[in-house]
């Protein structure tokens, strides 16, 4: 009996290994560049977006190295390339599909021609027959059995006109609607068109953000700890100064331009919601050390004004809003740090001086900044990114962090 049991369970072993079904293999998908390139091939793009999605959560949670920011950098390019990937694809098929619509219209054309002819051929048949009675055909019949057969003919034949009416009427419908699909299947890839231009175009920011933060930080990683800090300190004052000052978006050019006509506003929404450089801080919140270099730029002789200085992305430090030092030259003229003496002396030779004000520290050359434009006894006036042009410094602040120009 207990050899028969073995005998049993050896049989049955036998028969699993041999005819159970095969295992999926289960490969290890990575997010780099050659998975990401090649998942459209594969067809698993999704799974490969999905593993490059947790990698980006886990590098953003890490330590702010620079290791860590070009990893993360390094996946939004790759999850940008399979957007792109995804895009083409349903470019490719949106195509293929407007081909094909366009076939069935072309047979769908020809057919709805071929049978409006045929209608007509027998509607001018039916017209010629139709003043024909029942009695002329019973005269005109050789017998019974000839009027019996002329009467079905004449009713089969107004029941297949009736049938190629029917027909005619479906097939034009079909017509359309294939016709109006295929309209459909043309803006919808217009709209992919549109939609891989502007993700090629991301694309290309990201690849170049990447680069500038190593150009920038010569991928040093004690460089880029110390301009992370200085961008991280000087925005937070920014936007703390901005949140203080309780105001929010203005008309265009709402404030006028000044005396001088050289006056421009943070807030003013020709471009308060532009970004700066490759981040995402807006001219709004952190945008007044941007506006003052526009404003002396076109004291100097050059028409840019603050969204034109924002997107000079080689203005900033790495993906942040960070203006780096020295401050880039601007209409040829370069950027000179003052004593208060030395801005006093400017001022009195007629050019601009930059100032930065003190809120809560100096730190990355104060919370705010705005344009001196004159000496004024023992104040000043200004021209204030926020409150507006002509305001005399010490009717808003009480001290001064750094003062700078471009001569």
């Amino acid at each position: 009996m207990r050899k028969k049991a073995i005998i049993v369970f050896s049989t049955f072993f036998l028969f699993l290994l041999f005819f159970s079904p095969p295992k999926k293999q289960i490969y290890s998908l990575e997010c780099n560049q050659d998975t990401v390139f090649s998942c459209s091939k594969n067809n698993n793009c999704s799974q490969v977006e999905e593993v490059c999605k947790q990698n980006a959560a886990e590098s953003s949670k890490q330590a702010d190295t620079l290791s860590s920011q070009i990893q993360y950098m390094d996946t939004q390019i790759y999850l940008t390339g399979i957007k792109i990937q995804e895009t083409e694809q349903k470019i490719e098929v949106t195509t293929k599909e407007i081909e094909t619509l366009g076939s069935r219209i072309e047979g769908l054309d020809s057919s709805l021609t071929y049978l409006s002819k045929l209608l007509l051929q027998r509607v001018v048949e039916g017209y010629k027959r139709r003043a024909v009675s029942v009695l002329i055909l019973l005269f005109d019949s050789e017998n019974a059995g000839d009027f019996i057969s002329r009467i079905k003919y004449q009713k089969t034949a107004q029941e297949n006109n009736q049938k190629l009416l029917v027909q005619v009427e479906q097939t034009k419908l079909n017509f359309e609607e294939q016709k109006k699909l295929r309209e459909e299947k043309i803006q919808e890839l217009d709209s992919l068109k549109i939609t891989l231009s502007n993700q090629k175009v991301t694309l290309n920011s990201q690849k170049a953000a990447e680069q500038k933060l190593l150009a920038d930080t010569q991928n040093n990683e004690r460089v880029y700890r110390n301009l992370s800090e200085q961008a991280r300190q000087q925005i937070a004052g920014f936007k703390s100064f901005f949140s203080s000052a309780g105001v929010g978006i203005i008309s265009s050019n709402q404030f006028g331009n000044g005396s001088d006509g050289n006056y421009y506003s943070q807030r003013d929404e020709r471009w308060a919601n532009r970004s700066i450089g490759y981040s995402s801080e807006s001219i709004l919140d952190v945008g007044c050390l941007v506006t003052s270099v526009a404003m002396t730029s076109k004291k100097i002789g050059s028409g840019v004004n603050p969204a034109d200085i924002a997107s000079d992305v080689s203005r900033f430090f790495g993906n942040t809003a960070y203006m780096k030092l020295p401050w880039p030259s601007v209409a040829g003229k370069s950027y000179v740090s003052l004593s208060q003496s030395d801005a006093n002396q400017e001022l009195q030779n007629g050019n601009y001086v930059i100032a930065g004000i003190r809120k809560s520290s100096c730190v990355s050359g104060g919370d705010h900044f705005v344009v001196l434009t004159k000496k004024d006894g023992d104040n000043y006036l200004m021209h204030d990114p926020i409150y507006g042009p002509d305001k005399k410094f010490y009717d808003y602040y009480s001290s001064f962090c750094s003062f700078a120009t471009f001569r």
